[in-house]
């Protein structure tokens, strides 16, 4: 059995990370938790988690919120991996945040059973964004000139469980090992291919695997 890994929770809200434990301590060791800028720094330095669930707007520090909690460690070479967890959508917060070092930012709608996996991803080294969040982060990191509007347009009219399959089929998965890592049917699987094929205009995985390596969806 392998270990489970071991995440820092970090939100100024004492009753979300009360709640979040309670959806999580299940599959993930839940290692410290913190609620501003200096906690979340002594509690990361201390417990050396693999992932720390990070909100974007902490109080204390020089106001930089999570994006100066993240961007101590990745100044110091640190091997721990950030993931933002915020009610914010906004551009500047999810670009700030990922400059910092964040290796992905969802937002809190998303579900228990969709962040234990998005967390399970950045401790692997993935990227993970909810829903055009992605978009953002292209444009600020400039991808290829021409791509960035498509590449939004294109991603808001996925869902977001259609992502999750554009991307692992786009990277070679099989149909099984895709519902493996999803917990769904293959019957799912193929019906949410149908659909990003169908949406993004295209015939095959070959293209699909173009599609998402020329906008560094991979």
């Amino acid at each position: 059995m392998e270990p489970k890994l071991r995440v820092v929770l970090v939100d100024d809200h004492t009753l979300f990370r009360s709640g979040t434990k309670a959806e999580l301590g299940g599959a993930l060791e839940i290692v410290g938790e913190a609620g501003t800028v200096e906690d979340a720094i002594t509690v990361v330095a201390a417990a050396s988690p693999d992932v720390v669930l990070l909100d974007v707007h902490l109080p204390g520090g020089h106001g930089g919120g999570g994006a100066e909690v993240a961007r101590v460690f990745t100044e110091a070479d640190s091997p721990v991996k950030f993931l933002a967890l915020s009610v914010s959508d906004a551009a500047n917060d999810v670009v700030s945040v990922i400059r910092a070092g964040a290796r992905g930012y969802v937002t809190k709608t998303i579900t228990a059973a969709e962040l234990i996996e998005a967390i399970g991803r950045v401790a692997e080294g993935d990227a993970v964004f909810s829903p055009r969040l992605a978009g953002f982060v292209l444009d600020a990191f400039g991808a290829a000139a021409g791509n960035v509007a498509m590449a939004d347009d294109e991603l808001d009219s996925l869902t977001a469980r259609e992502q999750e399959v554009m991307r692992l089929i786009a990277r070679g998965y099989t149909y099984r090992e895709v519902a493996t890592e999803l917990f769904i049917s293959i019957k799912t699987v193929e019906t949410h291919v149908s659909a990003v094929l169908r949406k993004l205009q295209l015939s095959n995985r070959a293209e699909l695997t173009r599609w998402a390596a020329r906008r560094n969806l991979l």
